[in-house]
């Protein structure tokens, strides 16, 4: 005989309860489900929105919702650190020895040793994993990346232009290209003065990123990167996260003015 949730009965049975609580999420999950292929081709692969010229628009502002700025790989929580699980595949960046000193020791004197700490600008792929929004602004020949740090901003080169010789950057230089709907970015040039996250992941100025972006659905964008560094890792390793769209009503990139920040501390403090 099959049992029922009764209304005549003075209390509830906990099977009742239990039974109403699954039943509630099944739908939820079946309602999700339906709601997120709304937006997919038949055969469950997204097709993104196009620009004029055809590719998948890119454009919005966007923000992560993981902790990899403080530190890229799976930590504890401790003071003023929220616990995190790591974004970097497998969990181990393959430093040479010298270099696995080298962070440890980062890592003791992150506080003032930080490039961030001075308001220098994070590099990449740090500035998309910042505890600050971004916003992409794409054409056909550039992408623009404008960061809410310290008014960060990026060009991405879509125009088969050549890295420039000699030359050393904070965020590097970046050229792209499109591989079907991904973006794959090719960044070198950097000044090797950057770090990863607050832990004191570090590199040096023969580091060559490789990154990607493909949409997923309305909202997300999904980023890899592929980092090389010869002087300072034993092989190439790879970090990944979803980028989520913000939504909110009016949304817009606003200020952070580190230097203005660090500047008002010193005087404070008579530093």
């Amino acid at each position: 005989m099959t049992r029922q949730c009764g209304s005549t009965a003075r209390t509830v049975p906990r099977w009742c309860i239990r039974l109403v609580l699954s039943t509630a999420m099944a739908a939820l999950l079946c309602g999700l489900a339906v709601a997120s292929a709304g937006g997919q081709e038949a055969g469950g692969t997204y097709r993104a929105p196009r620009t004029p010229d055809g590719k998948p628009d890119l454009n919005g502002i966007w923000q992560v919702l993981n902790t990899a700025a403080w530190d890229v790989q799976d930590h504890a929580a401790r003071h003023g650190v929220p616990a995190g699980q790591g974004v970097v595949d497998g969990n181990d960046i393959p430093y040479q020895d010298w270099a696995a000193e080298q962070k440890k020791k980062h890592s003791e004197t992150a506080a003032t040793a930080d490039p961030l700490a001075e308001c220098f600008l994070p590099g990449v792929p740090r500035a998309n994993y910042l505890p600050f929004p971004f916003q992409i602004a794409q054409t056909p020949k550039a992408i623009a990346v404008m960061y809410e740090w310290s008014r960060t901003t990026r060009l991405i080169y879509l125009d088969g232009s050549k890295h420039p010789e000699g030359l050393e950057f904070w965020m590097g230089d970046s050229r792209a290209s499109w591989d079907g709907d991904t973006l794959v970015v090719d960044v070198t040039n950097f000044n090797g003065r950057t770090w990863f996250d607050r832990a004191g992941n570090f590199h040096s100025n023969a580091l060559h990123i490789v990154e990607r972006y493909t949409r997923t659905g309305p909202d997300q964008i999904w980023y890899e990167v592929t980092l090389t560094d010869p002087k300072v890792f034993t092989r190439p390793w790879k970090m990944s996260m979803p980028l989520y769209r913000r939504a909110e009503k009016n949304v817009k990139i606003l200020e952070y003015e580190c230097l203005d920040f660090l500047q008002e501390q010193r005087y404070s403090t008579g530093r």
